[in-house]
């Protein structure tokens, strides 16, 4: 309803107000009642709109709050765990801030230290708080006059829209940059012949993925290599492209140069990002800027710096909220964001808003603009200034009050990557960013008391906490930390590094486990540790496999490290098991059910299968001398980020 619509039931000119609204002759026809008092029809809609919107916003405010539920019963991991319900959250969209499937909690451990009774008193006194100055706005914002809402309105539009503008002006022309000749983007063939082989056999599998992207969804996100046709996803709105823009950095370290220059030719030509879309922002950051940055400073073609900090200029309006805490959700056009309506009560996610710090720091380098290192950098400031758990970092944050929402942690989906890009974070500064290194290592051992365990049988696994109990379910997604155990590994605290390799490889042999215990010999999107099972997917909508690349990724890191052969012979069993069951004509699909005899198959050629899976798969038959990690940071989607410090401020200062 139009805010004027608004004005006779706030202001008295006359011949309205309550003398018009009430009184007047019966023989109207707009009227319906017998007697003076009787409202108008339009009068009594818009009477009852305005209180239905008044209650709304009132109790509504609630839900802005932290996790109601977890605060009025109490669910802190200090609180008693007889009266801690299972936390219930649906499966997200995402690639990473996903949680395929609730499972039954088990008993956790107990709390931390502390008086319950104060905590919840605390709680509590916040929430009133809170629901009073809520009360408060809602009641000055009724009082106003239409005009001053309008007024309002209009001036935070113009606020938001000057905002964008001096973001995009900024950017119009982009400073030189001083890079260091790379150390491996490129490499020998290997000497070993066997090894030689598997490599070239990968590469071909590589070529038979683009090649029927091209033939049948050219400039679309994805494949569908059944149906022979392309496919989107909603969390690329109309951004177009996702396959393209994920597999340049594969396609370039493969040698696939006549490849490589269609796509930056597509790039240069179509890849538009003024369009009318709502983007998933981690989604977008992790394949489209990290895919560009990767694409520049391999082959240095500016184009790909351009497209790169275009796009990231279009993201910053995500960080308008009361904490800086990105939205999950915005409209590139109108620069709106919001959340996912099922991450409690509208939270941010961990795994998202923790997963921008890499590409936003090589952001404000490539475009000589700090906004982009100044966003990220509140993020840690504003999780540096909160209470952890036991040490852990919980999955949901709200973005208005800067608290914490509901209480489940997981190293799997919803928070994997924050603390991976920790570790990588130390990494890539040239290990000058003490900050990030001591987040990650305190949060590793906190990871390491609480959730880390050991099956009957000798398996170690990384539980999840649902509401303060312990679940002892580990997800696909999970298994990249076997990878960053063992790269954090050097860096540990004394006499932690053999301990910390030692981790890497448990949690590598388990996900090996979970991929040798199905039929297809790929592992199910996750698996459990209760009743008598081990490594087992056993709810039906936990026996997927997507392509993921997770365990692919820590036999990479753990070959790299260790130089054991088993991980080798893993890593060719993958191959073996894709080609033989999810290799189509029309490129590969995914697996609903890697426990059956027979495919049934989901029809989708992801883009992460050819910017991770099979990098990963190339690199670990590759000599290390191909990107070596002491140079390279791989972002979560694989996408290749140079340590800054080594290849980038040195020439800097040099060339000044």
């Amino acid at each position: 309803m139009p805010v004027g619509g608004l004005l006779p039931l706030f202001s008295s000119p006359a011949g309205s107000g309550l003398g018009g609204g009430l009184g007047g002759g019966g023989s109207g026809s707009g009227r319906k009642g017998s007697g003076p008092a009787a409202f108008r029809l339009t009068e009594k809609f818009v009477l009852l709109l305005v209180f239905s919107a008044f209650i709304t916003l009132c109790f509504g405010a609630i839900f802005f709050l932290p996790d109601s539920s977890k605060l009025l019963s109490g669910v802190l991991f200090h609180s008693s765990p007889a009266l801690q319900p299972a936390a219930d959250h649906k499966p997200g969209p995402g690639a990473r801030a996903e949680d395929a499937a609730d499972g039954r909690s088990r008993r956790g451990e107990e709390g931390a230290p502390g008086d319950p009774a104060a905590a919840l008193e605390d709680n509590l006194a916040r929430i009133r708080e809170n629901h009073e100055r809520a009360l408060r706005e809602a009641k000055e914002t009724l009082q106003k006059l239409p005009e001053e809402i309008q007024r309002d309105i209009l001036l935070e539009k113009e606020k938001v829209a000057e905002e964008q503008r001096r973001d995009r002006s900024v950017f119009r022309k982009l400073p030189p940059v001083y890079l260091m000749p790379l150390i491996g983007p490129v490499d020998q063939e290997p000497t070993d012949a066997a090894v030689r082989n598997k490599r070239a056999k990968i590469k071909e599998m590589m070529k038979h993925a683009w090649n029927n992207y091209k033939r049948y969804a050219w400039g679309q996100n994805e494949l569908k290599p059944v149906s022979k046709e392309g496919h989107s996803s909603s969390l690329f709105g109309n951004f177009k492209g996702a396959t393209i823009v994920d597999a340049l950095d594969t396609l370039f370290i493969m040698e696939m140069k006549d490849e490589f220059e269609e796509a930056k030719s597509w790039v240069e030509e179509n890849l538009n990002f003024d369009v009318n879309a709502e983007v998933s922002v981690f989604e977008v950051n992790i394949r489209f800027v990290g895919g560009l940055l990767s694409a520049y400073y391999l082959s240095g073609e500016e184009i790909f710096r351009k497209k790169a900090v275009e796009l990231g200029v279009k993201l910053l309006p995500a960080f308008r909220t009361p904490s800086g805490i990105p939205w999950a959700l915005l409209n590139i056009k109108s620069g709106i964001g919001r959340n996912w309506p099922w991450a409690s009560g509208g939270s941010s996610i961990l795994a998202e808003f923790g997963t921008l710090h890499l590409e936003f720091i090589h952001l404000s380098y490539l475009s000589g603009n700090p906004i982009f290192a100044e966003k990220v950098m509140n993020i840690r400031r504003v999780l540096n200034n909160l209470e952890k758990p036991q040490g852990l970092y919980p999955n949901y944050l709200n973005p208005s009050s800067g608290q914490w929402a509901q209480y489940h942690v997981s190293v799997g989906g919803l928070g994997d990557s924050f603390y991976e890009y920790l570790l990588k974070s130390w990494l890539m500064s040239d290990k000058t960013d003490l900050e990030a290194k001591k987040m990650y290592f305190d949060a590793v051992k906190a990871i390491e008391t609480h959730l880390i365990r050991k099956s009957s049988n000798g398996l170690t696994y990384i539980a999840e906490w649902k509401g303060g109990l312990l679940e002892h379910k580990m997800g696909h997604l999970t298994c990249f930390a076997g990878g960053m155990f063992a790269l954090g590994a050097h860096d540990a605290p004394k006499g932690l590094t053999e301990h910390y390799l030692q981790l890497g490889t448990e949690i590598a042999r388990t996900c090996h486990e979970s991929y040798n215990r199905t039929f297809m010999k790929l592992g199910p999107e996750a698996f459990r540790f209760d009743g008598g099972v081990e490594a087992i997917a056993t709810r039906q909508n936990e026996k997927y496999y997507i392509l993921r690349p997770e365990v692919v990724e820590t036999y990479m890191y753990m070959w790299r490290l260790t130089h054991d052969p088993k991980y080798r012979k893993w890593a060719w069993e993958v191959v073996e098991a894709l080609e033989n069951h999810c290799r189509l004509k029309g490129g590969y699909s995914g697996l609903r059910d890697v426990y059956l005899s027979r495919e049934s198959y989901d029809d989708v050629q992801q883009s992460f299968f050819l910017a991770e899976t099979l990098k990963y798969l190339y690199l670990i038959f590759s000599d290390d001398d191909l990107l070596p990690l002491k140079h390279w940071i791989f972002n979560t989607e694989a996408h290749l980020l140079p340590v800054l410090s080594n290849n980038i401020k040195k020439a800097e200062v040099n060339d000044q």
